[in-house]
């Protein structure tokens, strides 16, 4: 369902982390985070990224 970079990016997000840690953590620019997470976004159907998160956590969603 989601790409390898986008379950790293749910990953940092359900750890609380912001786009700019997210961003320095992945090595990648804060555009391309939020590019990531509005593809998290629609591929959940969920208008937020608390949502998301919520919904990785209740599905036990554990990416690598």
């Amino acid at each position: 369902m989601l790409t390898e970079q986008e379950a790293k990016v749910l990953k940092l997000l359900c750890e609380g982390k912001t786009n700019k840690d997210i961003a320095q953590t992945l090595g990648i620019s804060i555009h391309t985070v939020k590019a990531h997470i509005t593809h998290i976004l629609q591929k959940f159907n969920v208008s937020n990224r608390t949502i998301a998160a919520y919904i990785a956590g209740k599905k036990d969603f554990y990416p690598d």
